[in-house]
């Protein structure tokens, strides 16, 4: 632990130059927070031609009719025109945030409320909470007519959309409620961890993040996932016998094996697993339940159980546990930073003694365009695990010497094209677009991949033999 602390505060010294140069901060963070917007937009206007053209490509030719492939470019055509407007949209309200000292106004704001209620200056964690919840509702509240359109006009329009104008009303209640039940107290542990820690803080606060996020794993779906969406056990059946049957014999420690109400908000479909390692739970939508065979099903199933053989969530845990250490490692030199502050407006009583959270979320500005390239690198690996997890599902056959999952991998190739057709999902897509927003691999990508998977596997099996 010495050792640790010994080489993060050399790295204090080297950025030492942040407690006491007068640098523009504020013009850097709007320069380079309109740098990625722009650079988000171009993407857009390289992606948006594509859904001009009249056909798929060559290998889903036979998958699409034209019909659906023409409901398939409209429905990326109104995405990609509200991607491009709700994004300039929300940097101009960023932007005006900042140049008009909003940060500054809401901490004051906070300051007053509390004082309001007879709680002074000494009450800093307090005055946060109120700080950041402040600075949520102005966020929220210009956004709210974008998410009313996409909800309602765009998702709609296209045949998506089962969301009630009442149940939109009491999900963003809801949302709101569960905002400040578990944001709250989180809030006040992360910056206590701040004041009880000292400058030594950053493994204290990793182990405290970690732990949240554990906790989270098992209160969601248990707690939070039930006050929006009906979770039932998935009813006996040819479905729910194979997807026992395939866990049973990969070990898979299957605890609960559930279908839910995706249809009541979307007729988007999706399955996924989550839980401790000892105990692990499988949620299928029943739109995909629906829209799919069992033998389909099954195949994305085994797909999904690819990413647990290989520990994808545990690595990618890991590697998010790395970023999180360097975003630590790297803020104590703003934390103690008062010319940060004094740039962004406030006033120098309160930039003399930086507050935590407002230091925190000053610092997260800044690292906006790193956070971008990070956020390409971790698609990247994404992709690479997507890849992994279909190429298991390929050699299920060899792996349990099972002959009826020969054609595993056949299936799922069905499976992902029905899902893009029936959410049509864009199929022609420009790779530096994909690059930057894609955590999956193209459907003509993953299709190409898997044939190769499955001839892999097949040279295999006759080996075996």
């Amino acid at each position: 632990m010495d050792f640790l602390h010994t080489q993060l505060g050399a790295l204090q010294r080297q950025l030492a130059f942040v407690a006491v140069d007068p640098i523009d901060w504020k013009t850097y963070v709007q320069v380079s927070s309109w740098a990625v917007c722009l650079f988000e937009s171009y993407l857009l206007l390289r992606q948006y031609p594509l859904y001009s053209k009249p056909a798929p490509p060559p290998a889903l030719a036979e998958h699409f009719s034209s019909g659906d492939f023409a409901k398939s470019q409209a429905y990326g055509r109104d995405k990609a025109k509200f991607a491009l407007l709700s994004g300039l949209y929300g940097q101009v309200l960023e932007s005006l945030q900042i140049h008009y000292g909003v940060y500054a106004w809401a901490w004051d704001a906070a300051g007053r409320l509390l004082a309001a209620f007879g709680y002074g200056p000494a009450y800093e964690i307090s005055q946060s909470i109120a700080f950041v919840f402040i600075l949520a509702l102005i966020s929220t509240i210009p956004n709210l007519p974008l998410s009313v359109y996409q909800t309602f006009v765009l998702e709609e329009k296209h045949g998506f959309n089962k969301t009630t104008p009442g149940l939109f009303i009491a999900d963003l209640l809801k949302g709101w409620a569960l905002a400040f039940a578990i944001g709250a107290p989180f809030l006040a542990a992360f910056l206590y961890v701040f004041r009880w820690a000292g400058d030594r803080f950053v493994p204290w606060l990793m182990a405290f993040l970690l732990a949240f996020q554990l906790i989270m794993v098992i209160i969601y779906p248990t707690v939070i996932q039930p006050l929006f969406n009906k979770l039932s056990p998935l009813p006996a059946g040819e479905l729910r016998t194979r997807i026992e049957a395939l866990a049973a014999r990969l070990r898979f420690p299957l605890t609960h094996l559930y279908e839910i109400d995706g249809s009541k908000r979307s007729s988007h479909s999706n399955a996924y697993f989550f839980g401790l390692p000892w105990s692990k739970h499988i949620v299928i939508f029943d739109t995909l339940i629906k829209q799919s065979k069992a033998d389909e099903v099954e195949a994305v199933l085994a797909h999904e159980l690819g990413h647990w053989y290989y520990m994808h969530p545990t690595k990618l845990l890991c590697v998010s546990q790395l970023h999180i250490f360097t975003i630590l490692a790297l803020f104590p030199a703003f934390l103690h930073a008062p010319p940060l502050l004094r740039a962004f407006d406030f006033p120098a009583d309160v930039a003399a003694h930086p507050p935590t959270i407002v230091a925190f979320l000053l610092f997260q500005s800044i690292l906006r365009p790193i956070e971008a390239v990070v956020g390409v690198a971790m698609n990247a690996l994404s992709r690479r695990f997507e890849y992994e997890a279909d190429r298991f599902a390929c050699e299920l056959q060899t792996r349990l010497g099972a002959e009826e999952m020969r054609d595993l991998g056949e299936r799922l190739g069905r499976a992902l094209i029905a899902l893009h057709v029936k959410n049509l999902s864009t199929v022609w897509v420009d790779w530096l677009y994909s690059a930057y927003h894609h955590s999956h691999p193209t459907l003509t990508e993953r299709l190409r991949a898997l044939e190769g998977f499955k001839a892999s596997a097949g040279v295999a099996a006759k080996k075996e033999l």
